[in-house]
């Protein structure tokens, strides 16, 4: 059976902004009335809606009742961090626009702009596109996947940067996951003064842990050919025919 999801080089804009909403475990909200900072207080419902549980004495509460329903009444805005230390862990913020109703003891959060920053620039995402977007399946154990990465096989990321373009690593000084999802695996090139990013594109998206693993080895097996001589890739063929 045919993938259900196309093959893409890289998450979508709308997919990278539910990928973050949905393992956040803060987000900043902005209403006329103030700031808050959120923590552990929103879930995401499956069509992009924003759960939030402020304290009872929040002045969002406020905000929600005030606002004429027309209008947006508040901004929500959420940090993705790398989870390996590095240069600049900040990979993207998300923000929305949109309005505060509240139901009970807890407000829904409607969207009506949704603007992703990331290092390319910022994207303003189509709102049914994020309503029917899906968060990445390997978002959830990114952090724990990207940190024993880092952590125990140091080795690994050292064969996995012999596949960056050359260029990118002129002057490098070290070289750190930064990101993974089911396209691919992003490291981070640091130099003295600055710092890129390389993007390994797996040749098959993956659905779970246990598929990213036998594409995190098709890359090793090629970075492994690419680090040999051309004559001994040429008997390493020969062999396999």
């Amino acid at each position: 059976m045919a993938d259900r999801h196309a093959w893409t080089a890289a998450p979508s804009a709308a997919q990278r902004a539910r990928s973050v909403s949905a393992v956040a475990s803060s987000c900043a909200v902005t209403a006329e009335s103030g700031r808050e900072e959120l923590i552990a207080a929103h879930t995401v419902t499956e069509d992009g809606r924003m759960l939030l549980r402020p304290p009872a004495d929040s002045v969002l509460f406020t905000a929600a009742i005030c606002t004429p329903r027309s209008e947006p009444c508040a901004v929500l805005e959420f940090a993705d961090v790398a989870p390996v230390p590095m240069r600049s862990r900040i990979r993207a913020r998300l923000w929305l626009a949109g309005r505060l109703v509240r139901e009970d003891d807890r407000l829904a959060f409607e969207p009506t702009r949704v603007a992703l920053r990331r290092s390319n620039g910022v994207a303003v995402v189509d709102l049914q596109e994020y309503a029917t977007a899906e968060p990445d399946p390997l978002a959830e154990a990114e952090a724990r996947l990207l940190t024993h990465l880092a952590d125990a096989h140091p080795d690994a990321v050292e064969r996995l940067a012999g596949l960056v373009d050359p260029d990118c690593l002129q002057g490098a000084v070290r070289v750190r996951p930064l990101a993974v999802d089911r396209h691919g695996l992003t490291l981070r090139v640091e130099r003295a003064g600055d710092h890129g990013d390389a993007r390994l594109t797996f040749h098959q998206p993956a659905e779970d842990v246990a598929q990213l693993t036998e594409r995190m080895q098709v890359l090793l097996a090629q970075a492994g050919r690419a680090a040999c001589p051309r004559a001994l890739q040429r008997q390493r063929t020969d062999d396999e025919w």
